[in-house]
């Protein structure tokens, strides 16, 4: 669970720390106080995008920390699979914020924002406070309806998702081969001529880099004899004034008293090893320059065998290894146009049979998905009569679509009747805004229990609701709470009432400064909210009967 949020220099946030607890805590305050502002840094903190503007005034950077509590089998293994460390249970997520960069931060760990939302999908849930206007579009339907399905989801989509692409790769190379006869001549004749070029040269891998030592070698002869010719001088190779001259009059000078002590012997062998170095390095130099004689025989082949392969490497690849291999291409490029009409057909043949197997797989997608359809239905028709729908009709319809796509070829929609005696329709046909959000807390609810999320946060899910209606959201809050941390900003004083740990959100003004600031609430100060929250100006002892009223009525559902 989201056990503490920590929020510094963001928006109306000075430095603000709340500490969350189990099951349902609700967050209240007056409008324009900053209550979506806290579910903003928790998006920010996972990897939502970031603007300067969002910055407090004078602020250079801005930072968000998220700890999150508890062991959890999938979040070890979401960790192990980012190679990111445990840390006994515990996750902890930061992020600087300043402008033009932020920094992101698991257990201490730099990670990129891509990490941080793969880890968050099984962390978190969001929803946002439109987000149940998404229900209005089909795409969402289809969405929820495989979030249902689960694990046996995964294989038969990823089979789809497979041969669309094989399929999609297939037609795609149909529609590029469609030489005539005359274009198919030209290219047959361009892939001999080139094909013809590579064999002719007969490369040899590795052949360029040593060539191009020897082309160094020969273009810088004369300086390499003048520089050895002039250490071999100073060293005394062709004769007694240089060190190796120096060397042996020092060694027979050595040579006359090492006899007077054994320290005198070490150093004249010493000098003897040193003495024996020069003469070796001087014989290995003259070797060299005997042999350092410029050929320009050699010199124009070597000159002109590279220029051929760099000519070569221009057209066809910039390594040998590279234009060897576009000679094999062009080698299967020949044999495919000497039979152009068997080549075709055969992409053709190979086609339909991609084609059938993208069938075979829509088809086990579409039966995944009507199946649990069904069993989703149900669900969501006993969370709606629990949300006081009294008598919702409702449907999921899983039918062939007009096209095949890499999700397959299925058609999902949601259909509903709120009223009896009227025919089940669309949702963007027949939902108000209000109903639309207590559909999506029913999916809401449903999912959590297949996907195992630990925490939900809900922005204003109970938009556009009141009264009756208002009391079973709250309930419905409630239940979900008991298997789930819930986290709820509400406006209303029915889910207010109903929360494990209540939370006010304020905002204070000076002459040149503005802060929200958020503080947890209990007994009478949670009371006094739930009475500003059912309209009373004034804190008097009616408004805090009703109030207490409300509470009683909360404790009674659960």
């Amino acid at each position: 669970m989201l056990q503490s949020l920590r929020v510094k220099n963001l928006a109306l946030m000075e430095e603000t720390e709340v500490e969350f607890g189990e099951g349902l805590n609700i967050l209240t305050g007056e409008t324009g106080a900053g209550k979506s502002l806290l579910i903003d840094s928790v998006t920010l903190a996972l990897g939502g995008k970031f603007e300067r503007e969002m910055l407090r005034k004078g602020a250079d950077s801005a930072s968000v920390e998220l700890v999150f509590a508890g062991e959890d089998e999938k979040i070890s293994e979401k960790l192990a699979e980012l190679e990111l460390e445990e840390n006994d249970g515990t996750v902890i997520i930061t992020r600087r914020l300043q402008a033009g960069k932020s920094i992101c931060k698991i257990n201490g760990e730099s990670v990129t924002a891509k990490q941080v939302k793969e880890l968050a999908e099984v962390l978190i849930d969001i929803h946002g406070q439109h987000e149940h206007q998404s229900l209005l579009h089909k795409k969402k339907h289809m969405e929820i309806l495989d979030a249902y399905c689960g694990e046996a989801y995964q294989k038969p989509a990823g089979q789809v998702a497979e041969s669309y692409l094989v399929c999609k790769e297939l037609r795609g190379k149909l529609e590029e081969e469609s030489l005539d006869e005359i274009s198919r001549q030209r290219e047959q004749s361009l892939a001999e001529f080139e094909l013809q070029e590579i064999e002719e040269a007969k490369l040899v891998s590795g052949e360029d880099e040593e060539l191009e030592k020897r082309y160094r070698l020969m273009t810088n002869s004369k300086k390499i004899a003048e520089s050895l010719s002039e250490s071999y001088r100073y060293t005394g190779g062709d004769g007694e004034d240089g060190a190796g001259g120096a060397l042996s009059r020092a060694l027979r000078a050595l040579r006359g008293v090492t006899m007077y002590d054994e320290k005198l012997e070490q150093l004249e062998q010493q000098l003897s090893e040193v003495d024996n170095l020069l003469a070796d390095y001087n014989r290995d130099v003259a070797e060299y320059l005997q042999d350092c004689e410029f050929d320009p025989e050699e010199f124009s082949r070597v000159e002109e065998r590279l220029n051929q392969i760099n000519h070569l490497k221009g057209k066809y690849g910039n390594t040998i290894e590279e234009i060897l291999q576009y000679g094999v291409d062009r080698q299967e490029y020949l044999e495919k146009l000497s039979d152009y009409d068997t080549y075709l057909e055969k992409l053709r043949t190979k086609l339909r049979e991609e084609e059938e197997k993208l069938t075979k797989a829509c088809e086990k997608l579409s039966k995944v998905r009507r199946d649990n359809a069904e069993q989703l239905t149900k669900l969501l028709k006993e969370a709606l009569v629990n949300l006081n729908f009294l008598t919702v009709e409702f449907e999921i319809v899983v039918r062939p679509g007009q096209t095949v796509t890499a999700k397959g070829y299925d058609d999902v929609e949601f259909l509903i009747s709120t009223n009896p005696g009227e025919p089940m329709k669309a949702l963007n046909q027949v939902a108000s805004g209000g109903e639309l959000s207590r559909i999506m807390l029913a999916i809401k609810t449903v999912l959590a229990k297949r996907d195992h999320i630990d925490t939900l946060i809900f922005d204003e899910i109970d938009a556009g609701i009141s009264g009756k209606t208002a009391w079973k959201v709250s309930e419905q809050l409630d239940t979900v709470a008991h298997a789930h941390q819930v986290i709820c900003i509400t406006h209303l004083p029915q889910i207010a009432a109903m929360a494990d740990h209540h939370f006010v959100i304020e905002k204070s003004s000076t002459d040149d400064n503005t802060i929200t600031d958020i503080r947890c609430v209990e007994g009478e100060e949670s009371l006094a909210e739930l009475a500003r929250l059912l309209g009373s100006d004034m804190l008097t002892e009616a408004a805090l009967g009703n109030a207490r009223e409300m509470r009683e009525q909360a404790l009674g559902h659960k």
